[in-house]
């Protein structure tokens, strides 16, 4: 294997890493109103198991509602049931039409869990970046047994280092982003 070949590998391990800590972070609810908040929610359409969003039109009307209206009627109850089963903190007002969920504001002490949950998505992520560095240096170290120049080997574990930097980088960027967003009343 090449160097660029192996930092390629790496790079792109780390950027699923930090991609994946965005999806993880667009689930926490933040206070704001987001469809993202119903993505786990699993409602049985016709015999099968499909996202709420399958079923029904989600929409944002402002930023503290989340208005739910399926395409059959006969839905209304399943949707609300698979709302209030899933946990995700909500109460479901079914009006005959359509299925409205307020975002009720966070208590400080919610604020600080989530950011919790937040800096363990963050570790989990980080865990992520590590391991694809180490990959990476171990990949280089056999690269080297197999012939590759002790230099340019050297070089390539400094650059999987700066690499790991970098996505570190943006990891940081992310999470102070979703914290900032957690914090604000």
């Amino acid at each position: 294997m090449d160097t660029k070949t192996i930092l390629e590998a790496a790079g792109s391990k780390m950027m699923k890493s930090v991609a994946h800590l965005e999806e993880e972070l667009s689930n926490v609810r933040a206070g704001k109103a987001t469809p993202n908040v119903l993505n786990g929610v699993m409602v049985d359409y016709f015999g099968s198991q499909v996202p709420v969003s399958g079923a029904a039109s989600v929409t944002v009307p402002d930023a503290k509602t989340i208005l739910i209206q399926p395409w059959d009627k006969n839905m209304l109850r399943p949707i609300e049931k698979a709302i209030i089963d899933s946990n995700i903190g909500l109460a479901p007002s079914n009006n005959g039409e359509q299925i409205r969920l307020s975002i009720p504001p966070l208590t400080e002490d919610r604020r600080k869990e989530l950011v919790k949950q937040v800096h363990g998505y963050g570790e989990q992520a980080r865990i992520g970046l590590r391991n694809a560095r180490r990959e990476a240096v171990d990949a280089f170290k056999k690269a080297q047994k197999e012939g590759m120049p002790e230099d340019e080997a050297k070089d390539g574990e400094t650059q999987s280092q700066k690499l790991l930097e970098k996505y570190s980088k943006q990891l940081d960027e992310v999470m102070s982003k979703k914290e900032k967003e957690i914090m604000t009343v």
